[in-house]
């Protein structure tokens, strides 16, 4: 009797191998539904959710808009103002701040973590992305980890940005290099906030 139970009690922990733990369903649930939420057509309560429900800090005014695909909401910092556009990727596993006034176009890029083609074993790389004030990142960009786009600077639609951009320079091509200097007088605040869209 008791070598059946043991045998019927070892049969059972062998199938529970194939369960993942608590932990990695909570997680696969949370990223389908930061999935569905990225795409409720009210402005209002994708903000809520973001906010409350993950923990993302966005400032007064600012606007994601919709399809946008976010990662790790928890450690990402928006300040007032900022408008970031439909089908924008943000990746906050290692920490990504976006500062006042910032304009992320339609389909803009943000990585903070990606692999190392050189290591043996595929490891990741991670590291915080900056982005300052007054900050344009056009359309169809991508910024790898560990970049800071300064105060006021341009990237210009499909750079490829996997250096530091000084405040005000414009960058372009694949991969960014400069391409000219932007005004140094801004004084703008972009008013994007709608609640349906």
């Amino acid at each position: 009797m008791t070598v059946q139970l043991s045998s019927k009690l070892s049969s059972i922990r062998a199938s529970l191998t194939f369960i993942p733990p608590f932990r990695y369903l909570w997680q696969s649930f949370q990223f389908l539904a930061l999935q569905y939420i990225g795409k409720i057509p009210s402005q209002t309560l994708r903000r809520w959710f973001y906010v409350q429900w993950y923990g993302l800090t966005l400032g007064e005014g600012s606007v994601i808009y919709n399809s946008c695909h976010i990662r790790s909401p928890e450690k990402i910092t928006i300040g007032d103002n900022t408008s970031i556009g439909d089908q924008c990727v943000l990746d906050g596993r290692s920490g990504l701040i976006i500062g006042n006034s910032v304009n992320l176009s339609t389909g803009a890029w943000i990585w903070t973590a990606q692999h190392d083609p050189n290591a043996i074993g595929f490891e990741g790389v991670e590291a915080p992305v900056v982005i300052e004030d007054y900050a344009w990142i056009s359309s169809r960009t991508t910024i790898l980890p560990g970049v800071t786009i300064g105060h006021g600077a341009v990237v210009a639609a499909g750079a490829v940005v996997t250096k530091s951009v000084a405040p005000f320079e414009i960058v372009g091509g694949v991969p960014a290099k400069k391409i000219g200097e932007r005004n140094q007088n801004l004084d703008y605040k972009l008013n994007a906030c709608i609640a349906f869209w």
